[in-house]
């Protein structure tokens, strides 16, 4: 765990406690360790979400004075970059409930049961709000994110459901129980023995049953990595499975997810501001450029789309397909999805290969 990770764990720990002594020093070692001054902002506001208004907004008056005197004193901090404005086109709950599944690595169940049946708007709050709104924010990755969350609720105490469900989330994003422990140990030096004591007992129950990165909802054919969680249906036709192993949030540029599109199922028409690179992996599959005609994609290929190319791509009729989808250059947007590829244009390679013949 390195320097940036602990200072973020324990700005979180003391802005949710409301010591706000010690929250001054940690906010200097914190911009020391190389955290920007947007990042720690976007702690704080993250913290909305579990400790309530007030105790983040006494952190960002505490953050105020600290940058104050730090100014006084000629250091110049960081900046940083702003939060992209988050992209809403399939509705918030829908995009809340996308994210809540990349991070769980389970697919969504229906009907909702517990709290969500009992009071549904407490659902809709959750996905619109925290997972659309607040972890669709790219200034943090999703690992710094759980981090902030999980010192949050260590905290806060007497939440050992949400403790549990989080510590999955974070094992599952990749996080070791080793670097859990440290989480830990860093905590009782900030709370005490009893808040760290109650961390530990909690991640006893959850280590040997984590999920893993890559052990997604249903396994892939091509043995390498997991298909993930069912593709929204309003960016494919058919069922085609998506799970995404790097995300633009990682802080890396580019992302990297593998997707299996049953028989006949495939994209809508899209293009990528920075370009995708497809490799498959296995099954036979269609590949179409706009304005070009479709072409076969099979294991062993190598497609390459160019930035801003609006193209498609999924599964033969009679076959399934599975590929790594590389998008490089995250930094100039995500996909941009169209309108759906018809039947008749799925169809076309038939056409094409009758033309072939003669």
């Amino acid at each position: 765990m390195h320097a940036k990770q602990q200072s973020i764990i324990a700005i979180a720990a003391l802005t949710t406690k409301g010591d706000l002594p010690q929250l001054q020093r940690e906010l200097n070692t914190g911009l020391d360790s190389g955290l920007t001054i947007n990042e720690i902002k976007e702690v704080m506001v993250h913290l909305t979400a579990y400790n309530g208004f007030p105790r983040s907004l006494q952190g960002l008056n505490t953050f105020i004075a600290v940058l104050e005197e730090r100014k006084a004193k000629g250091i110049k901090d960081k900046l940083g970059r702003e939060a992209t404005p988050v992209k809403n086109t399939t509705g918030k709950y829908e995009q809340g409930k996308r994210v809540l599944e990349t991070l769980t690595g389970q697919a969504e169940r229906e009907p909702k049961t517990g709290y969500a049946a009992f009071a549904p708007v407490i659902d809709t709050f959750l996905k619109e709000h925290l997972f659309a709104d607040i972890f669709g924010r790219d200034v943090l990755t999703y690992t710094e994110r759980e981090f902030a969350t999980l010192s949050a609720l260590i905290t806060l105490g007497g939440v050992e459901p949400m403790m549990r469900g989080h510590m999955n989330i974070v094992m599952h994003l990749g996080v070791t129980e080793a670097e859990l422990q440290q989480m830990l140990s860093l905590l009782e030096a900030k709370l005490g023995k009893a808040a760290a004591d109650a961390g530990r007992r909690v991640l006893s129950t959850v280590k040997s049953t984590a999920v893993q990165p890559g052990s997604r909802v249903t396994s892939g054919n091509d043995g390498l990595f997991a298909k993930g969680v069912q593709a929204p249906a309003n960016n494919f036709t058919g069922t085609a499975w998506v799970n995404m192993v790097v995300q633009a949030q990682d802080g890396l540029n580019c992302s990297i997810g593998t997707v299996t599109f049953e028989p006949g199922a495939r994209t809508a028409w899209h293009r990528h501001p920075g370009g995708q690179i497809l490799l498959v992996t296995e099954g036979v599959g269609y590949y179409q450029e706009k304005g070009q005609p479709i072409r076969i994609m099979q294991k062993g290929d190598v497609m390459k789309c160019l930035p801003g190319t609006e193209h498609w791509h999924g599964a033969s009729p009679d076959s399934q397909v599975s590929h790594i989808a590389i998008g490089p250059n995250t930094d100039k947007g995500g996909a941009v999805w169209l309108q759906k590829v018809t039947d008749s244009e799925y169809k076309s390679y038939k056409k094409q290969d009758k033309y072939a013949d003669h």
